[in-house]
């Protein structure tokens, strides 16, 4: 149904890679996780940044996303409840006492269900997001070549299905840091810092953000 020439899958793919590089909140939350609790947190989280992802996709698909490009008010109520969701769980990490994912009973604390709600709500809660699909998705929709909502999501889930090459793999190489480190208090309770203070600035230059 989609007709597309190998140039135009070369110029997106190419893109698409280079974006799923980039640093950001999902990635930060993703790595953050992994580091202090293992693969397994970081997968929770990874699955539920997807989630959130393919959400915003479907938004974009289906002109959704386009309030929040057109709404001041929307942008701004989005951007404020994803700055402050960013700065919550950026103080939690701060008041951890570093024992976190470091030791095995505290890890259990946070389920793996809890991570993939946050993983989901990091992701939702991001309005750029949703302003970088809308403008970012139709410069490869073609002409003829099917139904511009049909390219939208194609090319939107398209973006997704590249973070499952590169992803991944860096949640492995983290799960192997967090076993070199678990058991060390210390270790533990630089890493919830550092995360922590990762999250609030990164909540913090959210709610600067302007569209």
């Amino acid at each position: 149904m989609l007709d597309y020439s190998l140039a135009h899958w070369i110029t997106f793919l190419t893109a698409a890679v280079l974006l799923n590089l980039s640093p950001g909140p999902d990635m930060a939350f993703i790595l953050g996780h992994t580091i202090k609790s293992g693969t397994r947190a970081g997968f929770s989280a990874v699955f539920g940044v997807w989630t959130g992802a393919c959400l915003h996709v479907l938004f974009a698909a289906f002109g959704l996303s386009a309030v929040l490009a057109a709404s001041a008010f929307a942008f701004s109520a989005v951007k404020w409840a994803g700055a402050a969701y960013l700065v919550w769980l950026g103080i939690q990490a701060l008041r951890s006492g570093g024992e976190g994912g470091f030791v095995e009973a505290a890890a259990e604390t946070m389920s793996w269900q809890r991570i993939y709600r946050q993983g989901v709500l990091v992701s939702l809660l991001n309005p750029k997001v949703a302003i970088f699909f809308l403008a970012f998705l139709p410069q490869f929709v073609v002409e003829g070549a099917g139904p511009v909502w049909l390219q939208l999501a194609v090319h939107g889930l398209l973006i997704i299905a590249v973070a499952v090459f590169i992803e991944p793999p860096l949640i492995l190489a983290g799960g192997k840091l967090a076993a070199l480190v678990k058991g060390n208090r210390k270790i533990g309770l630089w890493l919830d810092r550092g995360l922590g203070a990762l999250l609030v600035a990164l909540g913090v230059r959210l709610a600067l953000t302007t569209r």
